[in-house]
Order: C-alpha cells, then structure tokens, then sequence
C-alpha cells in the first residue's frame, strides 16, 4: 500500500499488482499524479486498487476506487501503458462527474418532490428528447396515498398547480389540479 495525499488532503490509500511486467516506481510515480484529478469529485478517504498488466501487445490498466458507500471501476487497454492509465483514469473521471451531477439533481429535484406531495426518483433531462419535442422535463415519482380531501389540502399547503395521488380508497392513481377559477378539476384513471 501506498498512501497518497494530493494537494486538496485527501487520504488516497493506493496498491498497485503488476502482472507480466516489471514494478517500476516511475508508472506507480505517473498514476499518482494522475490520481490527483479525481480528487476534487471525492470528499471522503478514498482506497485505491490499480492493476497493471501485459498481456502479448496490449497493456491493461484496471482501476478500482472505493470510499465508504460507492465504488467507480474501470478497464482500459492501449499500445502504451500510460495511454491505457490516462484512459482509465479518464474513464473514471467521467463515471464520478455523473454521480456527482445525480446525487446534485437528486437532492434538488426531491426538495421539489416533497412540496408536491411525493418523492421524486429521478430526472431526465431533455437530452434523450428530439431537440424540436415540447416535453423538457420527465419526472418519476412514488405515489402517497391519501383522500381526495388531503391531496386538495397538499396543494393548498404546497402552492402547487396539482398534485398526483393514489387514491387511499381505490387504490387508483389521481390528479387533482387548480383551475383559473379557483375551483379543483379530478382526474381519475381506471386501471
């Protein structure tokens, strides 16, 4: 085990296994640096696991980076070992900028999602969309059940448009929405 402690202090516990090849203190040097990177996606003590590895022309590099609750992994190959650890370690970056994004909008989208009377799950941006579609959002969420009553009282409390609910009596999936009017239009499904 080698410890490293790049510039922001982050304890990085790194072990390196080198297979049909030769330790060389300059590749475990040239990872280090590397590692240095990722520090600013990880706030916690991090564990390190590298191996480096030939295989005939290719040169294997397998990282796996683990803290308390998550893990990031990843395997490239390249006529170069460096090229293959540059890989990886971009493979990785790319992997702990996603859970970053998504713990982020995870935590601001549910905010949102308690005031409407349920828990959002997650959020999808337009990417997946055709750039000319209408729809800009989809949101998936668990269902509360309750009355008719509560779900006018939620929205009242909430400031919401509408809420959706299932019904506690039918087990039916509503939505109750606010009219110009001031008056409550419901709708019912009847799966």
């Amino acid at each position: 085990m080698i410890p490293v402690f790049p510039k922001g202090g982050i304890h990085m516990q790194t072990s390196f296994t080198f297979r049909n090849m030769e330790p060389g203190e300059w590749l475990k040097d040239y990872v280090g640096k590397k590692l240095v990177r990722i520090e600013r996606y990880m706030d916690k003590p991090i564990r390190v696991d590298v191996i480096l590895s030939v295989d005939k022309f290719r040169n294997i590099a397998e990282m796996k980076l683990s803290a308390k609750t998550i893990a990031f992994q990843g395997k490239e190959e390249a006529k170069e070992m460096t090229l293959a650890v540059d890989n990886v370690i971009d493979k990785i970056e790319r992997q702990m900028k996603k859970y970053k994004e998504k713990t982020r909008d995870h935590k601001d989208v549910a905010s949102v999602g308690e005031s409407m009377g349920s828990e959002v799950l997650s959020t999808e941006e337009d990417d997946e969309y055709d750039d000319n579609a209408d729809v800009v959002e989809t949101r998936k969420v668990v269902l509360k059940p309750m009355s008719l009553e509560d779900a006018i009282l939620e929205m009242d409390e909430s400031g919401n448009m509408f809420v959706i609910y299932r019904d506690s009596s039918s087990e039916r999936v509503n939505v109750i929405y606010r009219r110009d009017d001031g008056k409550y239009t419901l709708i019912e499904t009847n799966s």
